[in-house]
């Protein structure tokens, strides 16, 4: 196959010779070349082909699917708090700033996904993209992988649900609209706050919350459905009265289809990587992460259940009480929504220096 044009491309040093992160990789299997351009200051791209797309959910797993496909390993989203961090190290990059600039493109995908869906052995089951890297990062606008693989899957017969923070997916909303005529088609957003500056700060690489807002209107407009992963809540940023109000309020203006949501989940692999981040931007929340997650990749069950508690306030007092999340609203937390309160009556306090609900046993005061 012949691989993608780039303007004003330039190759990575050959695999013998090659230093720093792109040395790490290489040799890959597949690998076409790697390729830097100005366009993406500081991300290399690593063109593969590739013999499968399909990947099988292990047995056993708590995802609502039993298979993915993911265009891209690594994202330019950046995103400190990642879930999928650690999967880089597969391939011997780091979970950190690798993740964000070493992003490997399966430019073949399309064609090997609609081989592999013709094989009398696939049964139709559900696909789901956007469960590792986000299929509709920047490059997707160069690469064009998702009009190939929606086709591939919409031609089959087989259902498909895809999960994204980039607005690229607006550019193939007609054949989205065209693929649901074929099969059941879900459509999430991943949108978690509506703090501009924090948005920026902590998910750099992405669209804004209001340009994601946007396209929540724009699905829905087209009468596509639309939920809404409203994942990661950060303890201390992102979890107070006024930003979940406001988080809740728009989705619900935006005419989102349903929401889920749940706190911060800090697996190896991202942990260090946030870690480092809130002791450079928020040193004064350090030791309180340190204290709430402890060793774990959970925040403490209090902390979780209080959440918890006010996630179901703000989605009943904005119309989503009954509405069903995302259909991958299990990738984040799905220990997210765990404590019910009465109709109406708001958990106690909110963000920093916040008390946990009456209801729920306290921690240490030192912890908030």
């Amino acid at each position: 196959m012949e691989p993608m044009r780039w303007e004003a491309q330039a190759l990575v040093q050959d695999p013998g010779t090659a230093e720093g992160p792109a040395a790490a990789l290489l040799p890959l299997s597949g690998l076409l070349r790697s390729v830097t351009t100005p366009e993406f200051a500081g991300i290399t791209f690593h063109e593969v082909t590739a013999k499968s797309v399909l990947n099988k959910v292990p047995a056993g797993s708590r995802m609502p699917f039993e298979w993915t496909v993911n265009p891209y390993r690594g994202c330019s989203h950046a995103c400190v708090y990642c879930f999928a961090r650690k999967t880089h190290t597969y391939l011997d990059f780091d979970a950190g700033l690798d993740f964000d600039s070493q992003v490997v493109v399966k430019v073949n995908a399309g064609e090997v996904l609609r081989k592999e869906l013709a094989k009398p052995s696939w049964t139709r089951q559900q696909v789901a993209l956007g469960t590792n890297t986000d299929p509709y990062q920047r490059a997707e606008g160069r690469y064009r992988l998702m009009p190939g693989i929606i086709s591939a899957l919409a031609d089959s017969g087989t259902p498909l649900s895809i999960l994204t923070k980039g607005t690229l997916l607006a550019r193939d909303i007609p054949l989205l609209k065209s693929a649901a005529t074929q099969v059941p088609v879900g459509l999430g957003i991943s949108l978690a706050m509506t703090d501009e500056a924090l948005s920026e700060a902590i998910e750099p690489g992405t669209p804004g919350p209001r340009a994601r807002l946007k396209l929540v209107s724009r699905l829905r407009e087209a009468g596509l459905p639309c939920g809404v992963m409203a994942m990661p809540i950060l303890p201390w940023l992102s979890d107070s009265d006024e930003a979940l109000d406001a988080l809740f309020g728009s989705l619900a203006a935006a005419g989102a289809t349903g929401v889920s949501a749940g706190a911060l989940y800090l697996k190896p692999g991202t942990r260090e990587w946030f870690m480092k981040w809130i002791a450079a931007h928020h040193p004064e929340l350090a030791g309180r992460y340190r204290r709430l997650y402890g060793t774990g990749s959970y925040a403490s069950k209090e902390y979780r259940t209080w959440l918890a508690g006010k996630v179901r306030y703000f989605k009943a007092r904005h119309g989503f009480a009954h509405s069903a999340g995302f259909s991958h609203r299990n990738l984040d937390d799905p220990r997210a929504e765990e404590a019910e309160y009465p109709a109406g009556v708001i958990p106690a306090g909110g963000g920093a220096g916040a008390a946990f609900p009456a209801s729920v046993p306290p921690v240490q005061d030192s912890l908030f």
